[in-house]
């Protein structure tokens, strides 16, 4: 039988690059004790208010067929939030629900991408961007960023890879997995150059509510004159704990969420109304947990750097945002993906190799904070002993 060309573009591009933590998994299935530092599933529960909310509308009959865009009142939340995060007036047709980021950034690629259609992105980059851009038909441009200057990509280094076959530009902020948070300033540049070329931005921004220390998060949607340009997939998987929830968004001009749509409704019309409606109470309202979430993270990011600084084989800098920190075991000699797969059998850690991430990520490891900080601090004791071994 004959697989659409497709199954070929994707080939490779799939959960091989989780074979460590896949490992990992099964071996702790036999009984071993393993720490999980390879998943960036939030470990706290999320805000009872909000499941009781979701509890409440389904009880109450939300239970039917949603509009194919999203329902109003979730779109309507999603135009206040934006409104305040802007400071201009967002409306609710700017918006279209689905069922988390990575559904999000699928359609967007599907709505702007065409075959053979250059796609730039910094290196590292999240695991599913190159399947995703290859889905459309698109290819991956993968730009390396310096991580000794914090994996910050230079507008001007993203003029050079610029050809008459490039179509967008993929940016997540904060990254997952550098940690890294684009300022407005550098959000402004790299805004120029996508004008002059005519490029799409699509923005990530999964991790927007996690910044750390005096890093303030800014997006190119805030940037008034690239809003036309600007597609963001978000989704409240990670800011509220609810990955399980499904409940993402895009964030566009009109022009776009109109023509998008279609798109969309061949994938999924509709979704659940009750998962929407805690989704809208969710972006309407502050709860405390969250706060002690995003306080815990950034605590757990400080212990895992202080672990290591006294090692003179591995090191790790204080991430931006997210919840991922990268480690850097180079002076070991080893790759990112040899080390992890050494980490795992001596040591019973479980991280993600940084080449999962792309060839900008070699050398290094990631690490997700969604243990303790006295897992961290034993897992980190366990690769500075597996470096000094090496």
């Amino acid at each position: 039988m004959k697989f659409a060309k497709v199954t070929e573009r994707l080939n490779g591009l799939g959960s091989e690059k989780w074979a460590v933590h896949i490992e990992g998994k099964r071996r702790a299935s036999l009984g071993e004790p393993m720490i999980f530092l390879s998943i960036g599933e939030p470990d706290a529960p999320p805000p009872v208010a909000i499941l009781d909310e979701a509890n409440r509308q389904m009880r109450s009959g939300r239970l039917r067929y949603a509009d194919g865009r999203g329902e109003a009142n979730t779109r309507r939340a999603l135009a206040r939030l934006y409104t305040r995060q802007t400071g201009r007036t967002i409306g609710e047709d700017q918006f279209i629900f689905l069922p988390g980021t990575q559904t999000a950034l699928y359609a967007a690629m599907m709505a702007v991408v065409e075959v053979g259609d250059e796609v730039l992105m910094a290196d590292p980059y999240y695991a599913t961007y190159e399947g995703v851009i290859a889905a459309a038909g698109g290819i991956p441009v993968p730009i390396k960023v310096d991580p000794d200057h914090g994996f910050h990509l230079k507008a001007a280094d993203l003029e050079k890879w610029i050809t008459p076959k490039t179509r967008a530009l993929l940016m997540n902020t904060p990254s997952n997995p550098t940690g890294a948070v684009f300022t407005r300033s550098e959000i402004e540049k790299i805004g120029k150059v996508c004008e002059k070329h005519d490029l799409w931005i699509i923005s990530d921004e999964v991790y927007a509510t996690m910044t750390y220390g005096n890093t303030v998060f800014s997006s190119p949607f805030d940037v008034p004159e690239l809003e036309k340009r600007t597609i963001v997939v978000s989704s409240i998987s990670k800011s509220h704990a609810l990955p399980g929830f499904r409940c993402g968004w895009i964030a566009a001009s009109r022009d776009f969420c109109d023509a998008c749509a279609p798109v969309t409704e061949t994938m999924l019309f509709g979704s659940q109304q009750f998962l929407e409606d805690a989704m809208a109470f969710a972006l309407d309202n502050h709860f405390p947990e969250i706060d002690a979430m995003k306080q815990n993270y950034e605590k757990r990011a400080r212990a895992l750097v202080k672990a290591l600084e006294h090692s003179s084989k591995v090191s790790a800098r204080m991430p931006e945002g997210g919840m991922f920190v990268m480690v850097d075991v180079r002076k070991t000699g080893l790759s990112g993906e040899d080390f992890a797969r050494r980490l795992l059998s001596e040591e019973n850690v479980v991280t993600m190799p940084g080449e999962s991430f792309g060839a900008g990520g070699a050398g290094h490891l990631r690490v997700a904070l969604t243990v303790s900080v006295e897992e961290i601090t034993e897992a980190c004791k366990r690769i500075a002993r597996l470096a000094e071994r090496i």
